[in-house]
């Protein structure tokens, strides 16, 4: 993922609301979210080069998610996949702290990443651009290619943004989609500088990114409810002419 925006504890009808968007290249071969043959509890995309994932979640409400930190000064071209960061928490019994400590112990060996792992109750977080493993706080967050609630232009505007939809007494999975459905550009005053130039740090400044070859692939909305009752939509996005597919998932813990 590039944008996570989640709520946690923040909503009367909803304990988890997460809105997120995969940022990758086009011609990277990718399966839609489903429920993985061989781990049939599992519910998740699939990068069929690497063989992890970006997010997932599990039948019994565990989550994990990841995005990727950007600093071209410091790529290591032999690291490990970050994606099986994610299938292997999910897969666990480890608790979210426990495991993100012990990712924590060889996280030098990775490009940057950042990894919020957990379940429907309780949320963790640990990049490998800072020191130790944070549990987090209820309330609204937001996730790019930073550290967590880094202010760049794309976090605070979806922050700005889910905020505003929680304020209304009903919210749903279209609204999100379509809350990530945004490819309005950052001021140049208000770019970040991650050592890629000015056009790519404007292309990349979007909450969802057009580009001839990179950009946002797909979206996904997570809802839970006080009484576990889970929603799970992604929408895969076909990049010639942006229509999409959906692909919804309910169950209850």
């Amino acid at each position: 993922m590039c944008l996570i925006l989640f709520a946690k504890n923040a909503h009367p009808e909803y304990k988890l609301i997460v809105a997120a968007n995969r940022d990758e290249f086009y011609k990277r071969a990718t399966r839609p979210a489903s429920f993985w043959p061989d781990h049939k509890q599992l519910l998740a995309g699939k990068d069929l080069e690497a063989g992890g994932t970006w997010m997932g979640i599990t039948k019994q409400g565990r989550l994990s998610l990841l995005t990727n930190y950007r600093d071209l000064s410091n790529i290591k071209t032999t690291a490990p996949s970050r994606g099986h960061l994610v299938t292997d928490f999910l897969l666990s019994e480890d608790n979210a702290v426990d495991y993100l400590q012990k990712v924590s112990e060889r996280g030098h060996q990775y490009n940057g990443f950042n990894l919020i792992s957990g379940d429907v109750n309780s949320l963790a977080y640990y990049g490998n651009y800072q020191e130790g493993v944070h549990k987090l706080d209820d309330g609204i967050h937001g996730l790019s290619n930073a550290l967590l609630n880094t202010a760049w232009p794309k976090v605070e505007n979806g922050k700005e943004k889910l905020s505003a939809l929680m304020a209304q007494n009903q919210i749903n999975d279209e609204q999100l989609l379509q809350l990530l459905f945004d490819n309005t550009t950052a001021p140049d005053n208000q770019l970040p500088e991650t050592g890629v130039g000015y056009e790519k740090e404007k292309m990349l400044s979007p909450m969802f990114i057009k580009s001839s070859n990179y950009g946002s692939r797909c979206s996904t909305a997570i809802l839970v409810t006080h009484t576990n009752e889970i929603t799970f939509v992604e929408r895969t996005y076909n990049i010639s002419d942006f229509s999409y597919e959906d692909c919804k998932f309910q169950w209850k813990l």
